[in-house]
């Protein structure tokens, strides 16, 4: 097994350090409060006020800790037990390896570049790192060559592929919605932006994660060895970080906040990814036994 040792090393980093970051996304709660700030454009914005998140804007603040509550109580665990998974052997656990770390990727790049500047910076930094090198190792440890015959032939290949499609574009139309309507009246900057730099999760969707979902659903649905490698992880992925937006989505909702339609398709969106995920894993053909031994026979001898 490939990198197994570097692997396991940037898999313990994350899930300590994403522990302590999200520990203290939820628990603290220093700070005077909501107050309002006129940004840089002259609109007013209510600003969180407390906790490490004080200085990002009210209606963003509780989305960061609704994640952080999914990533600390199912996104460590999960990789934990993807970890143990992949180091007994099992293909199943490669695909949930690679797609947990990836999800642990995209939140820290998020939490760096868009997440005010606050004492974790450097925790965010190193997550994102350590995600990225772990992910990219993930992906070079799996055993390439006649992928496709690892699924069985009763796997579910147009209506998963057609799926994924279905939703980057979806989401893709989602957010469209937020940047056009503002381009066309003149007023150029969406109220969203509020007091940050620019739109960076829509940004980084509609430039990198939305067209490769939408590549990935391609891939696998011309049934080319690059589907059959990238689609099951790029849903294992996507149903981690859905079950974070349904988690936003609720923290808005609680906090009084229109999120009318998206209360109804995020949830349903969400719920149909981890159903697809479950029958890709399930369709993996895992080693036998004793394939499984002259692997280890292999390993001890080199």
């Amino acid at each position: 097994m490939k990198n197994k040792t570097i692997i396991s090393f940037l898999v313990f980093l994350i899930v300590v350090l994403a522990a302590t970051a999200t520990t203290m996304g939820i628990f603290t709660n220093d700070g005077t409060g909501p107050y309002a700030y006129q940004s840089i454009r002259g609109k007013t914005v209510m600003i969180y006020g407390k906790g490490i998140y004080k200085d990002m804007s009210a209606e963003v603040a509780p989305q960061g800790i609704a994640q952080d509550y999914i990533t600390l109580f199912a996104g460590i665990p999960l990789l934990v037990m993807a970890l143990f998974m992949w180091r007994k052997g099992s293909r199943r656990g490669n695909y949930l390896l690679a797609g947990i770390v990836g999800y642990f990727l995209v939140t820290y790049l998020f939490y760096t570049v868009m997440g005010m500047y606050n004492k974790l910076f450097m925790v965010y930094v190193i997550l994102m790192g350590a995600s990225f090198y772990a992910f990219i190792l993930t992906l070079l440890s799996f055993e390439t060559k006649n992928l496709e015959t690892l699924f069985k032939p009763s796997t579910p290949i147009k209506a998963t592929g057609g799926f994924l499609l279905f939703t980057s574009i979806a989401i893709g139309l989602l957010w469209l919605s937020i940047i056009v309507p503002p381009l066309v009246d003149g007023t150029i900057i969406p109220v969203q932006v509020e007091h940050y730099t620019t739109l960076i999760v829509q940004g980084l969707d509609l430039g990198i994660l939305l067209p490769a979902g939408f590549i990935c659903g391609i891939l696998w649905l011309k049934k080319k060895p690059l589907g059959y490698l990238l689609l099951p992880v790029y849903y294992v992925f996507l149903s981690l970080l859905m079950t974070a937006l349904t988690a936003k989505v609720m923290a808005m909702a609680i906090l009084g906040y229109s999120v009318i339609p998206v209360i109804f398709i995020i949830p349903t969106f969400n719920l149909i990814t981890i159903i697809n995920t479950i029958t890709i894993l399930n369709k993996v053909m895992e080693p036998s036994v004793d394939t499984k031994k002259v692997h280890y026979e292999k390993q001890v001898l080199a």
